[in-house]
């Protein structure tokens, strides 16, 4: 099946999708940016579930709960193996890939998702967006059926509409 993608400039925090995604490190640390957030929201369990999950290689994702957040669980992948650092963009497809595959295989049907790599990581939005819409637009989906892009940088939601159109 065929994955539906908006696109929205906002909070991930105020996504509609079952589960979020947490572009994640592979220790599980919720330091800044997107995982900050998350866990200022979530509270600080959600980060003692995932480091207690760690190491989370590059191209895999875990789950947690979704703490105090409406989310009924938060995909962790990693798209670095060290807390800030920069990142290849291959890195952004893998961790991609793994967030939407292990969405599918739980059954959920939505899922939202930040602009991957982009803060810490250094990857340029138009190359985040162009290796995150690649994966999504190439996963042929069991149960999943919308990916919500989400991201409070303008300069991303740009990117991702840029790819699309």
């Amino acid at each position: 099946m065929l994955l539906k993608i908006q696109i929205i400039q906002g909070s991930i925090l105020d996504a509609d999708a079952q589960v979020i995604v947490n572009a994640a490190n592979s220790y599980g640390l919720m330091g800044g940016g997107v995982a900050g957030v998350i866990r200022q929201a979530a509270g600080p369990s959600v980060e003692h579930e995932a480091m207690q999950q760690a190491p989370i290689p590059v191209g895999r994702a875990i789950l947690t709960s979704g703490g105090k957040t409406p989310f009924q669980g938060i995909i962790h992948a990693p798209t670095m193996s060290e807390p800030a650092m920069p990142i290849p963009a291959e890195n952004v497809s893998q961790a991609t890939r793994a967030a939407i595959q292990f969405a599918d295989g739980q059954g959920w049907t939505s899922v939202a998702l930040p602009g991957m790599g982009t803060r810490v990581g250094g990857v340029s939005h138009a190359d985040a967006a162009e290796h995150m819409m690649n994966e999504i637009l190439s996963y042929s989906s069991q149960t999943l059926e919308k990916v919500i892009l989400i991201d409070i940088d303008p300069a991303m939601v740009q990117a991702w509409h840029d790819r699309v159109s």
